[in-house]
């Protein structure tokens, strides 16, 4: 990787020296459906013309590619072997207005980044798709890689008769001899530009909007997948969401959407769960469901749909200058994402999803080493890299929610209409945002950016109550409180709830509300005073703001006893997550956690909090909980999952919920025997559909725990030989408890780049299993000998998928962690970003030593 970053400074200076008119494109693909060497490289032909302030200066291109055929500035023809060094092409003597013209040899990817290639090893179709952010185009045509230097493109792609060719303007006439030429865009940056092309199974629709003016609005739109899913593919759900959140933001930004057409393209082995490109949005395709899933499932799609939708204002018609403002198109996208969900569609609880699953991802993110203010200090592209993080997004996007309950949503949805108005195909900073935010709500919010946009940190929140001999309340304060590295206490919009049952058999209900201002350690909340004794206190009931909860020992005792009794859906999902919280901050006993789930997890309705509570209570039990009681909570976990699979209405969400639990826990020989039935079809649970997912799944602990072999994996891949089933099977060969099995995934992952980004992904999932201690042992050491060579080597999307995925967290103990401080220890020059990976790794491994530690003296206790 070295060359190819791009620091801030460098991206500043070529951005005051330079304006671009446009570009144009020319690729030429007709080589990827060639065998060998042929298949490796496509031509692309840049035409980019640009503006200088200061002629005779001179600056640089971007351009990542094999080999460069010639390079020509305002006619002149340079010498490719002098102004090319693999990266960049120098530039000098530029006059007040230049036409560049590249003409290179560019690879096609293995990794998803770039112009990335796919085999289907289903019926031999290759497929084509580009996925750049933050700065891959210059893997695919010569351009100056930075969000400021917007144009309009053009773009004409060559390829093999018979294919489907997409790019962000819609077509404009028929292709002629394979060759496609696309409308020209608005001025866009060049991480958005996009092409897919291949055989893709392609539906169309159209939106119609009248607006109340008169004037109408058509929007063509497609949706397109390989042809191997084409008989999954629900295309009509996918439109239906797409025209609600079209109706949503027309409502609520007042500008019209502003790109044209608007296709969303499901590709295979993609890095992301999708990309705002706009008129073309590229999709992950797992997303096209192969099996039954449970509708936490559609809503996570229709999630990502209308977060990638409000891109389209956040991000594409306004960008952020530099980097350092990503959480100006990402923190809106997730917070409308979630906005448009409730607002517009069928998924009415999704900021029950919001507060337990994506505020989870941010505390964990602002309790790391690394974590960073929303708005970040982002020196290079390797720092933006990183950033695409749980602070950018869903800390950003909780901020938000808190910034409505401040200045309130019509203010806040004001502010965004004189923002696109103002800003239309331009770029901005926090300042701008901010200023129209502060006319349309009349508040000041320097003091509230310093807060919350630009220090980091997470603060804690508890209540405080005193009782008098009637048992009413004399005062209740809200406690604040901030961690020593982060001091910062912040200004605080909550709602206290008071709940408590009528009676012994009634369900536990709010009798009580107040919102309050907090501010500082202490906050008297007055309204509360002189009501009777509640059984449970919910600070920051309904979910304002952004901060973790803490109760009184009253409140944790009513939830240890009666959680399930607990009837809103959002305020148990608050208290489940809070709960998570203290575990994992080594205040509550994982063994106690994994309690609550087995007592009263069969009792939770929503099934996106379900299936939340069924990863932690894993986390809690592989991480967090002490290794001499392992064995026992395992079991105990299994069987209180397998209880709740056989009472779980037949045919429904939970009932899936439930079999993927334990199918994931089953490790004794009972349970793999009930497993090895079904897969085999000599055991049966009424209403639990073993189809092609699900007998992946079960497959995957078969083979961990040695009960499937080569032939068995291979049998299965035979019944379902697809990219999909390759995927799976890939994971499964590399579960086996072998040591041989472990030594190939290793070889293949880290010593060699044979495998595509996906399939890198599938055997670093498989290599490390839960119990498979003493197989995995050896490569403590040898990790942290390999990372800086990976580093170096590989792609960053490649690089970070090994740094993370193979860190040693399999081996929760003092050597791993004082391995782990060797190396950061004897590699201070390392890479900052590899630096910050192991980091990271390194606080969560130290943070399940401190949890077992606690599990391990709640375990002494008598």
């Amino acid at each position: 990787m070295p060359g190819e970053n791009l620091s801030r400074d460098e991206a500043r200076e070529r951005g005051r020296l330079l304006s671009v008119d446009a570009y144009d494109v020319a690729l030429d693909v007709r080589s990827a459906v060639a065998s060998g060497a042929d298949a490796e490289t496509f031509r692309s032909r840049t035409t980019l013309r640009f503006r200088c302030a200061e002629p005779g200066a001179s600056t640089f291109a971007d351009l990542l590619a094999p080999s460069v055929t010639s390079v020509t500035l305002n006619g002149r023809e340079l010498d490719p072997s002098a102004v090319f060094d693999g990266t960049r092409i120098a530039l000098d003597s530029l006059a007040a207005e230049n036409t560049l013209v590249v003409d290179a040899q560019c690879a096609y990817s293995r990794t998803g980044e770039g112009l990335h290639r796919f085999v289907d090893p289903e019926d031999g179709e290759v497929y084509l798709y580009t996925q750049y952010e933050p700065a891959d185009s210059r893997r695919v045509f010569a351009n100056f890689e930075q969000p400021d230097l917007k144009a309009p493109f053009t773009f004409e792609v060559t390829a093999p008769e018979g294919w489907r060719v997409l790019s962000n303007g819609a077509q404009e006439g028929e292709a002629e001899g394979g060759r496609h030429r696309f409308a020209v865009t608005r001025p866009i940056s060049t991480y958005i530009t996009a092409v897919v092309a291949g055989p893709y199974h392609y539906v169309s629709d159209t939106y119609r909007r009248t607006f109340e003016d008169g004037t109408e609005l058509e929007i063509p739109l497609g949706a397109l997948c390989r042809k191997g899913l084409a008989k999954h593919f629900d295309a009509d759900d996918i439109f239906t969401v797409t025209k609600q959140g079209l109706d949503f933001f027309h409502d609520h930004f007042d500008f019209p959407y502003p790109f044209g057409k608007y296709d969303s393209a499901f590709v295979p082995e993609y890095n992301l769960g999708a990309m705002e490109n706009p008129g073309c949005v590229t999709f992950r395709e797992e997303y096209i469901f192969r099996g039954k899933v449970t509708e936490a499932s559609y809503e996570g799609r229709a999630n990502v749909i209308l977060h990638e939708m409000a891109h389209m204002w956040f991000g594409d018609l306004v960008t952020m200058q530099w980097w350092d403002d990503l959480w100006l198109k990402e923190s809106y996208a997730d917070f409308m994402g979630a906005f448009a969900l409730v607002g517009a569609t069928r998924f009415t609880n999704g900021w029950i999803t919001f507060a337990n699953r994506r505020k989870s991802w941010a505390y964990r993110a602002d309790q790391l080493p690394s974590t960073h203010p929303v708005t970040a200090d982002i020196r290079d592209l390797e720092d933006a890299k990183l950033n695409f993080d749980g602070i950018t997004y869903a800390k950003g996007a909780a901020v938000l929610k808190q910034l409505v309950a401040y200045v309130g949503q019509d203010a806040f949805l004001e502010g965004a209409r004189r923002y696109f108005k103002r800003h239309a195909y331009g770029n901005t900073r926090l300042t701008d945002l901010l200023a129209v935010l502060e006319e349309t709500s009349g508040r000041d919010l320097a003091a509230w950016s310093r807060a919350w946009l630009e220090t980091a940190g997470v603060n804690s929140l508890t209540p405080q109550v005193t009782y008098d001999a009637q048992d009413r309340i004399t005062e209740l304060s809200v406690l604040q409180e901030a961690a020593p590295s982060h001091p910062q206490l912040r200004p605080h919009r909550v709602a206290v709830g008071l709940y408590r049952r009528q009676d012994a058999d009634s369900a536990l209900v709010r009798y009580a509300r107040a919102e309050v201002d907090v501010s500082g350690p202490r906050t008297t909340v007055p309204e509360l005073a002189g009501l009777e004794r509640p059984e449970l206190v919910l600070v920051n009931d309904e979910d304002l703001t952004y901060a973790k909860i803490r109760f009184d020992e009253g409140s944790l005792a009513a939830l240890r006893a009666r959680l399930g009794d607990l009837a809103d859906p959002m305020a148990r999902a608050l208290c489940w997550a809070a709960l998570w919280g203290l575990t994992r901050d080594g205040l509550m006993p994982a063994r106690d956690y994994l309690d609550l789930v087995r007592r009263f997890a069969g009792r939770e309705t929503d099934i996106g909090v379900l299936q939340s509570l069924h990863g932690q209570a894993q986390t809690a039990l592989e991480q967090y909980s002490a290794p001499d009681g392992q064995e026992r909570a395992a079991r105990e976990l299994a069987e209180g999952t397998l209880h709740e699979l056989r009472l779980a209405p037949p045919g429904s969400d939970h009932q899936l919920a439930w079999a993927r639990h334990f199918i994931a826990l089953a490790a004794s020989p009972a349970d793999l025997q009930l497993l090895q039935g079904l897969l085999e079809g000599t055991a049966k649970i009424d209403g639990l559909d073993v189809d092609q997912e699900l007998r992946w799944t079960i497959l995957e602990p078969l083979a961990a725990h040695g009960v499937a072999d080569e032939s068995v994996i291979a049998a299965e891949l035979a019944r379902d030989n697809t990219a999909s089933g390759r995927r799976h099977q890939v994971r499964c060969l590399a579960a086996r408890p072998s040591a041989e099995v472990k030594a190939q995934a290793w070889a293949q992952v880290v010593e060699s780049d044979v495998l595509s980004n996906a399939l890198v992904e599938a055997t670093i999932a498989g290599f490390a299993q839960f119990g498979q201690r003493e197989l995995l042992a050896p490569y403590l050491p040898r990790y942290f000998a390999a990372i800086e060579g990976v580093w170096r080597e590989r792609s960053i999307e490649i690089a970070m998928e090994v740094v993370r995925g193979l860190f040693p967290s399999w081996l929760v103990e003092q050597a791993t962690l004082d391995a782990a401080d060797g190396w950061l220890d004897g590699h201070p020059q390392a890479a900052p970003a590899l630096r910050r990976l192991v980091l990271e790794k390194r606080d969560d491994l130290a943070r399940a030593l401190r949890a077992q530690a606690c599990d391990e003296a709640a375990g002494a206790r008598p």
